[in-house]
């Protein structure tokens, strides 16, 4: 089966528009940076992952599997809101530390990211062109460059010290070459452009903008989270003051007691939430993947401090395999460790599951964190709050008192704060790589473009097609849709449609990534058949049309 082993990203895009899976949010009005909606295809393909995470994290975690403590994992859910009190968010380090360094271009104003520099550069149509042009210290071409100025700085980089300056830049280009041959070195690729975007007046080295080249600021902090104002006043003031939450797992935090002391639970065990969050990236890209309103699957698993590791190790290697259970299989998947000077001041080890995205490539980008967060969290939530979040563990003092331990020693070791090891997912990016990844290209198909989801996130499950639109068959086909729409509704989409041919009516379902179509033709009437087609294959084979129901229940379970 011939397949191209480079995916566009402009085709997927593309696609997704076409057979609605996203759209531009408010995309009448032009637009809103940062934003995206979902269509029909794609709301449901994010609706089964979102159920897929419940399923498998919440109600039925780690697919019944005992965890370290050879007992099952037990895991409940919560749904916490967006907005909390403002203090949640001073406890928990957001508003004093929840920051990225920004630059402002002096030219276009254009706020950028100081760790996406480097990254949006290379992506700028006039920047390649520009490296290409440099060699070394000692070889400047000054008539290139003065071609490049005409061909692309005029038009696409109009903000350049180079571009608006171009005499005074390049003399000062010239006397820097000379000043390092002198000193018997040659002249950088930093040195060369942050010399072409620096005014010649200036005294200070600056860095080049990449949406026009001019010079960068400094970087300095930008909080990234939404500011609101709550209530029905006018005055927007300090005391009316809240945030949209950056993140649901806070309101897991600051609801731990409440769900002890209202359920039956006891440690070890997870408090589940799914929802959306909020922040402010100056410089949202990659289609989905950075966005400035996105949805979370975020697991706390509270445990015992000694008995931390092994939950994190154990919770590090399930999410790795639950990824790669739901259809994102190979080499662009892995599993990475971070380096101790990448982790937070709280954490003892943190892994990330990670995907190769067409825009990343040849590197990945995260799709969730596994994080060891020790007892950082509920410590600063019972600091600032003053509400008592320590547990006492009833179980371990039964333990310890069958050992004939001292009254004193047991009290000590079994009232403790928690430790929480948090797998974090991001369902936007999830759905963007089961995009990524189903999206195929088989140039023998007359039709090329194939979403190969797996059956589990496949938004529409089946279709069934009368071959034609008369003798009968529209009457055996929408009974059949009828069937499996009450067995499978639950789970995605059932089409039926009788209209065009059925190759191209096949080719449409391969588009939106259906596993599988039954068509109703002649035999079906004189034989009670149908013809089951393949997705991925394109084979067909006939199976009796009392069996399309079990036939789908095999092959949509798990």
């Amino acid at each position: 089966m011939a397949e191209t082993s480079i995916k566009s990203m402009d085709a997927i895009v593309s696609l997704c528009k076409r057979r609605g899976f996203i759209y531009p949010a408010s995309e009448i009005y032009g637009g809103i940076n940062g934003f995206w909606d979902y269509g029909p295809l794609g709301a449901q393909l994010k609706k089964n992952l979102r159920d897929a995470w419940w399923q498998d994290m919440i109600m039925n975690p780690c697919w019944g599997r005992p965890g370290p403590d050879g007992e099952p994992v037990r895991c409940v859910p919560v749904e916490t809101r967006i907005i909390q009190h403002p203090k949640v968010w001073e406890a928990s380090g957001h508003v004093g530390g929840f920051n990225d360094p920004m630059q402002t271009c002096r030219q276009c104003k254009k706020l950028v990211r100081a760790d996406h520099v480097d990254e949006m550069l290379r992506e700028a149509e006039w920047f390649g062109p520009l490296v290409s042009l440099f060699e070394s210290g000692d070889h400047l071409d000054i008539d290139r460059l003065r071609q490049w100025i005409k061909k692309y700085g005029a038009k696409q980089a109009k903000g350049m010290a180079l571009v608006r300056e171009q005499k005074k830049v390049l003399e000062l280009l010239l006397a820097l070459a000379e000043d390092l041959r002198n000193r018997g070195e040659e002249m950088t690729l930093h040195q060369f452009l942050q010399r072409i975007a620096t005014p010649p007046e200036s005294a200070q080295l600056c860095d080049m903008c990449p949406n026009c080249g001019g010079d960068l600021t400094a970087p300095r902090a930008f909080n990234l989270m939404f500011k609101t104002f709550v209530g029905a006043t006018t005055e927007q003031t300090d005391d009316n003051a809240a945030y949209l939450r950056p993140e649901t797992a806070q309101g897991i935090f600051i609801q731990f007691k409440n769900v002890l002391d209202t359920t039956r639970v006891k440690l070890p065990f997870g408090i589940g939430n799914t929802g959306i969050s909020f922040r402010n990236e100056v410089t949202p890209r990659n289609y989905t993947f950075r966005s400035r309103e996105f949805e979370q699957a975020e697991l706390e698993f509270f445990c015992h401090p000694d008995e931390s590791q092994d939950w994190y190790k154990f919770w590090r290697d399930f999410r790795m395999e639950w990824w790669q259970s739901i259809g994102l299989r190979g080499d662009n998947l892995v599993l990475r460790e971070h380096d101790p000077d990448e982790l937070s001041h709280y954490s003892t080890g943190t892994s990330d599951v990670e995907y190769r995205f067409p825009f990343t490539a040849p590197g990945f980008g995260e799709l969730e964190g596994i994080a060891h967060r020790g007892c950082f969290d509920l410590s600063q939530h019972q600091e600032h709050s003053g509400a008592k979040l320590d547990y006492f563990d009833t179980e371990r003092q039964a333990r310890l008192q069958a050992q004939g331990l001292p009254k004193d020693e047991i009290n000590k070791q079994c009232r403790y704060i928690p430790h929480c090891i948090e797998p974090a997912a991001g369902l936007d990016r999830g759905a963007l790589a089961l995009l990524c990844e189903a999206y195929t290209r088989d140039e023998s198909r007359p039709s090329p473009e194939i979403m190969r989801f797996h059956p589990r996130m496949a938004p529409i499950k089946a279709a069934v097609f009368p071959l034609v639109n008369k003798d009968g068959m529209p009457e055996v086909a929408a009974k059949l849709h009828a069937e499996l729409f009450k067995r499978f509704g639950h789970l995605g989409f059932i089409e039926t449609d009788p209209k065009q041919s059925i190759g191209k009516r096949y080719a449409r379902m391969d588009e939106a990534g259906c596993p599988y179509c039954f068509t109703i033709d002649s035999e079906t009437l004189t034989d009670q058949t149908v013809t089951v087609r393949d997705r991925d294959t394109g084979a067909q084979e006939r199976i009796a049309i009392d069996r399309v129901t079990s036939y789908l229940e095999e092959r949509l379970d798990g």
